[in-house]
Parts: C-alpha cells; structure tokens; sequence
C-alpha cells in the first residue's frame, strides 16, 4: 500500500479547474511509484464566513470527478476553518512491493524522458500579480496540469523503467539532482529540448518569480554546472516550481524512441527526451 497526503492553495481563481488541479496533484505521488489509486479523503480549509460556500462546492466536484477519472473512491474527509483556502488529498493506493519505482535506480546509459512542460509557477504567479489573465492559460496551460499522470505511467510501466519520480515544488533541477543523487551518477540535461509553457520565459524576462526560485537554486547550487549560453530569465525556468508536473521517466537510452511513441499513441499530450544519466558524481549538467 502507498500513503501519500498533499494540498494546495489556489492556483488559479476558477474553483473548478482550482480542484481538479489540486486533485490530480495529489494522486501524482500514487502514479510516480509506480502505483494504482483506491481511494482519497478529502483535505479542506476554508474561510466559511468570508467566502461564498458555493465555491467550497465547486472546488469538491472538480476534485470528485478527477478522483473518479483517477478510477478511485472518494471515501469521506475533513474540513476546518481557515484563513485561506486549501485543498487537497489524503490517496491510499496499491502497489506489488516487488515493482515500487522510486527515483533512485537510474543507470548510466539512460535517458530521461518529461511528460509536461514547465512553467506553472511563475504563470500563477503572472495571474496573481496581473500580468496574465486565467484565460491566457485556459487553453494550453490549465488541461495539461490537470491531466492525470496515470496513463503515462501505465505505459511506462510496459518498459524497463528504472527510475520515476513528479516534478513539483523542487523545479526541474531539483528532481533531476533527486535523480541522480539517488543513483550515484551525473545527468545531463538538454536545455534546448526542454518543453516550457507558453508565456512562462517571457514572464521571467519581464521580472516576474516565485517564492520558491531562490531555495530552489541555493539547494542544487554546489551540484549544477550551466554549460549552455543562457540569459538569466532563461535559467530560471529550472528553479519554477511545479504544480501537479509531469513524470520524469529512466529507461535504457535504446527504449526511448518506442516510450515516447506509446506515450504518443496513448494521448499523451507531451512526451520529450530531457537529459541523459552518464558516469560521474551526483551533479546536473545543463548543455
């Protein structure tokens, strides 16, 4: 069995697309092991006495139909007052113990292989401050960081996979070091093949950030060397957190072709070789 709990506050003002998100962030822990969702209990926090209740109601349904997406039961939960809102999961799911993914088993020789783009933080942070309206993120940016990442690693699962794990909060770099900390070798990331959202380099260009940039850098800082010719707002982007990322895949360089071609055919909207594991000592190298 795999525990796992998570929450958030809103990313974006639609209540709706508010709890899908959140919802499909939490089960994405369940998905990264390599595990199949049973069942979620809801996690809520909010201002009862200064927000309209109908969005309390509105933030439930998009989590409920993105639990039964999920193919899971939403079981029950627990709600408290807050000053803010926030909303998330408690997900129980299975797993055999003899096939639990983590993201420690990277081999040299393998390439890793992202199935979102990146960006989210600063986009919500664009919203938030005015720079974006929601709507600029309605079409590309809202249906790709509320999909689920289950068929993909459904898929995933069909090939020598040696390694997973989400790309959240850390930001790309921090779950590559994650990666190759955990398997004692170095991984080197293609700068150029990384898939950004839209809108997400033109917001570091024009000076906008997260809270979570700087932590984010400071925690890979001894351990990441940019070899690539990147101006400032474009080394950012390996700092953005992430809400409800996509996986980051480990399989044998020579299945990557044919993973990225299933991921394709089954409706995965991104599918993209990022980086290799070569020999060498826990690092980042971007290129």
């Amino acid at each position: 069995m795999i525990s796992t709990v998570d929450f958030i506050t809103p990313p974006v003002d639609d209540p709706y697309w508010f709890g899908q998100i959140a919802a499909a962030n939490s089960i994405s822990d369940v998905y990264s092991m390599g595990g199949r969702p049973l069942n979620a209990l809801n996690l809520v926090m909010f201002p009862a006495k200064h927000l309209d209740m109908g969005l309390l109601r509105d933030i439930l349904r998009g989590g409920h139909d993105k639990v039964a997406e999920a193919g899971a039961c939403l079981v029950g939960g627990h709600t408290v007052d807050d000053d803010e809102p926030k909303y998330g999961l408690a997900v129980i799911g299975a797993v055999h113990p003899d096939r639990v993914i983590t993201n420690a088993g990277s081999r040299p020789g393998d390439a890793l292989i992202l199935t979102k783009p990146v960006g989210t933080g600063v986009l919500f942070n664009a919203v938030v401050s005015g720079k974006l309206q929601q709507r600029d993120l309605e079409e590309e940016v809202l249906p790709s960081v509320a999909a689920l990442n289950g068929p993909a690693m459904e898929i995933a699962l069909g090939f020598d996979l040696h390694a997973c794990t989400d790309i959240t909060g850390f930001g790309i770099a921090g779950h590559l070091f994650e990666i190759a900390e955990g398997s004692g070798a170095r991984v080197r990331l293609n700068y150029s093949t990384l898939p950004v959202y839209p809108n997400a380099l033109e917001m570091y260009r024009k000076g906008e950030s997260t809270g979570s940039n700087l932590a984010n850098r400071a925690m890979v800082h001894e351990h990441l060397t940019i070899r690539a010719s990147l101006a400032r707002h474009e080394e950012q982007i390996l700092f953005d957190p992430q809400t409800s990322g996509g996986l980051l895949l480990s399989v044998p360089g020579d299945e990557a072709e044919d993973l990225m071609g299933a991921l394709e055919n089954a409706g995965v909207a991104v599918a993209v070789r990022i980086a290799e594991v070569v020999e060498g000592p826990p690092s980042i190298e971007v290129v």
